[in-house]
């Protein structure tokens, strides 16, 4: 288990220290209800260790977070009679993550509840597409990189 850097309130929602809505629980995972939703049945599914972020979190922990994440949502839709929803998941302070104990937003939404994740965002232009190719370039060499197979995090690369 990683230890927290600083006081977490997930691990203290977690031991049971805190006040905490809980609609899911299994030996791995906890889901509980925001308590600033976007709009009411925004729930946070976190695992029980502690974890700061998508860096920190072993792969196969937050591949079952997803899946609980994926039975959820549509449970949480109707409860909260909305039919769209957003996955989010913030990783990292640059990427508005507030809480440092890994987790992901299960967001219920309305046509009229404001909430916005504009993608693509307003201040984006397009590059030429030499810049996209070669990022795509550096990526699958990334993953190609038999250091990074050597760490036990092999992972197919697409043929370039």
């Amino acid at each position: 288990m990683n230890a927290p850097s600083r006081h977490c309130i997930f691990c203290d929602l977690i031991q049971g220290a805190a006040e905490v809505s809980v609609c899911y629980e299994d030996d791995r995972a906890m889901a509980f209800m925001d308590i600033q939703p976007v709009n009411l049945g925004h729930a946070l599914v976190a695992p029980k260790q502690h974890f700061e972020s998508l860096s920190d979190i072993p792969r196969d922990l937050a591949m079952h977070l997803f899946d609980v994440a994926m039975t959820l949502s549509p449970v949480i839709q109707r409860a909260s009679g909305c039919s769209d929803m957003n996955i989010v998941v913030n990783s990292g302070h640059q990427a508005g993550q507030n809480v440092f104990h890994y987790h992901v937003h299960l967001i219920p939404r309305r046509a009229d509840d404001n909430f916005e994740i504009a993608l693509p965002f307003e201040g984006s232009s397009m590059p030429d597409r030499t810049f996209l190719d070669a990022m795509a370039a550096r990526i699958i060499a990334g993953l190609r990189d038999p250091a990074r197979q050597a760490h036990g995090r092999s992972a197919r690369a697409v043929a370039g």
